[in-house]
């Protein structure tokens, strides 16, 4: 557990703003790099612990809060209340009781939703620290049981336990070369293309660059592209011509890069310990969706690599949909590795490297 003195209620009303944004399809690190730049960086950090904590242990604060009230559905702000006021009074140490009920039960007014003040109230104060027995493995992992289940069937129960319990922990915060932060699975995969100077270097789904500018400092002539203007202007521009496009469709360069990297849009299973609200709002229908687009992304890459040159398939899943499956469509001999949570640092990746005396891609 985490220690903290108790700060001004300003970054509750923060946690509380994220958490409503986040319901709506955002993301906590980035509007937590947003809306706290005004905080301190104490009460930025405990901001993110709030967030990230409830965000984590969902399954078990969720589960609590349908033992103490026999109400079939809580509107959503008092749900993310009652999450915070539980995390805060369960799961860390310094935060005395009191405060962490009476401000709860504060955000709940400040959220016109005042007719469930006393509700809020009753159900925090029957909060301890005593252990629990959780009902099942998947609330005691704090991982949706679809998914628990797939990492069984993929990993075995001894793996699957150790990915998800990693992902209850605060994910480690490394800084690349480049200088940017960059987890060290990510920083693993460039290093498979072999990159030369001079080379030409396609980098497909570039946003928000972190690759890009791996491959930049070892003096490769870049094109970076991704479908969105507004991520894309993350990407370095310094000797890199960036392009907005979608790599579904075919691609508009009459030329071949020597080098290409489709480091492809997934389902982020690999990193639900830096962003938990994934596995909260992960379907298994979309991994076929997924799939669909991987498929095709890497048809039309594979179309722009130079006889003889090399691409390098990455996703940060751990979902067989998403790798295996998707490059065993494509002729050639791919190299692939993995890196599994819980078993190698860092976030969960895996890669593929296939050089180019192929055959045609299948269309």
């Amino acid at each position: 557990m985490k220690s903290y003195d108790l700060q001004v209620d300003t970054l509750r009303a923060v946690a509380f703003e994220v958490f409503e944004r986040v319901e709506n399809g955002g993301y906590a690190a980035d509007l937590l790099d947003l809306k706290t730049n005004h905080l301190d960086s104490r009460d930025a950090g405990l901001a993110s612990e709030i967030v990230f904590g409830c965000l984590r242990f969902q399954a078990q604060l969720d589960h609590l809060i349908a033992r103490y009230t026999t109400l079939k559905r809580l509107d959503v702000e008092i749900r993310i209340a009652l999450r915070m006021g539980i995390y805060q009074i369960r799961y860390l140490e310094r935060i005395p009781k009191h405060a962490a009920v009476n401000e709860s039960v504060e955000l709940v007014k400040r959220a016109r939703k005042r007719s469930a003040a006393a509700l809020v109230n009753a159900i925090l104060r029957k909060i301890g620290r005593e252990p629990v027995e959780w009902p099942d493995r998947a609330t005691a992992l704090s991982c949706p049981s679809w998914l628990l289940e797939r990492w069984d069937r993929n990993y075995g129960e001894e793996t699957a336990a150790s990915i998800a319990g990693t992902f209850l922990k605060p994910a480690e915060k490394h800084v690349a070369s480049t200088g940017r932060r960059q987890d060290i699975g990510s920083q693993s995969i460039v290093p498979l293309l072999d990159l030369q100077p001079g080379q030409t270097f396609l980098d497909l789904c570039a946003a928000p660059g972190n690759k890009t500018a791996q491959a930049l400092e070892l003096g490769v002539q870049a094109v970076a592209c991704d479908r969105y203007l507004h991520r894309i202007r993350h990407v370095p521009a310094q000797n890199c011509r960036r392009i907005v496009l979608d790599a579904t469709q075919p691609l508009p360069f009459s030329t071949q890069f020597d080098r290409v990297l489709v480091d492809a849009p997934c389902s982020g299973t690999g990193t639900l310990g830096r962003n938990p609200e994934i596995k909260w709002r992960l379907q298994p229908s979309d991994l076929s969706d997924l799939h669909g687009r991987q498929t095709r992304i890497l048809a039309n890459a594979l179309r722009h690599v130079k006889p003889g040159g090399k691409l390098v398939y990455s996703t940060c899943s751990l979902e067989p949909e998403e790798n295996e499956e998707v490059i065993r469509q494509f002729p050639g001999e791919w190299r692939s590795m993995r890196r599994i949570p819980g078993v190698d640092a860092g976030d969960g990746f895996f890669a593929a490297v296939v050089g180019l005396d192929l055959a045609p891609p299948n269309d």
